[in-house]
């Protein structure tokens, strides 16, 4: 795929520009549930996904949001034959510092108890950026990285609710953009996937694409943002992932 001019330039000291999502797009957010219902439409594709090989998968999720919300794709998840975990952290509080460390311990904890297994962390939204950030410092515990709908770039800029994101966090959201940037700048050694779709209605999908490192899988979809992780097309795009990695 062709990425758009503005997306390449990524070596620069400046952070690459994107586009909120569309009104439509926004509107077209209340077909989530359609895409959970969908699910029992595609029971036989998803039976036919490869089987897994028992390694621990860590599901991460977004922003205001619980464990009980990544269940679905846990339960799918277990049934090909992976471990699967959550962070038992509470509801996502979008407090990334804080919480990117106690997802990485949780990781350690997790590859300790398995005898040193890495765990893959996967994350919808912004569970994307602290499955990230979890990675990028904890590298001995961290295998791979699989995110659906994730700001990789702006932070909270190009999405259509960061504008609460930033009041309730009290941040500035162009200093937190130069930082995101700045963190993004120092690369991965482990395998990243980003999943996005251009219908997103809370996330710009360009701002999903992971143009910093060079071995990244951008992966498009069709779906809304709120119904990534009950979408079934993104459930056979991970089960793809993790059986090639």
């Amino acid at each position: 795929m062709q990425l758009p001019e503005i997306l390449l330039k990524t070596n620069s000291a400046l952070p690459p520009q994107c586009d909120k999502p569309s009104l439509l797009s926004i509107m077209l957010e209340a077909r989530a549930p359609l895409e959970f219902a969908s699910l029992g439409l595609h029971i036989r594709s998803l039976s036919k996904a490869p089987k897994g090989d028992g390694r621990p998968v860590l599901l991460v999720p977004g922003y205001l949001a619980s464990d009980m919300s990544m269940r679905p794709l846990g339960a799918y998840l277990k049934h090909l034959g992976y471990k699967v975990y959550y962070p038992e952290m509470g509801r996502n509080m979008g407090k990334v510092n804080t919480d990117m460390l106690r997802l990485g311990a949780r990781a350690e904890s997790i590859s300790a108890e398995l005898d040193g297994h890495m765990v893959t962390l996967i994350g919808w939204s912004l569970g994307g950026v602290i499955t990230r950030e979890a990675a990028r410092l904890f590298p001995e515990s961290v295998r791979e990285v699989i995110t659906m709908g994730t700001p990789i770039i702006g932070g909270p800029k190009f999405t259509s609710v960061g504008r609460q994101y930033v009041k309730a966090n009290n941040i500035d959201v162009d200093a937190f953009e130069l930082d995101v940037h700045e963190r993004n700048s120092i690369g991965f050694k482990q395998a990243i996937t980003s999943i996005y779709s251009k219908t997103d209605g809370v996330v710009g999908w360009q701002a999903s694409i992971d143009t910093y490192n060079k071995h990244a899988n951008n992966i498009e979809v069709t779906g809304s943002h709120l119904g990534l992780g009950v979408n079934p097309q993104v459930w056979k795009v991970i089960a793809r992932t993790l059986h090639n990695a």
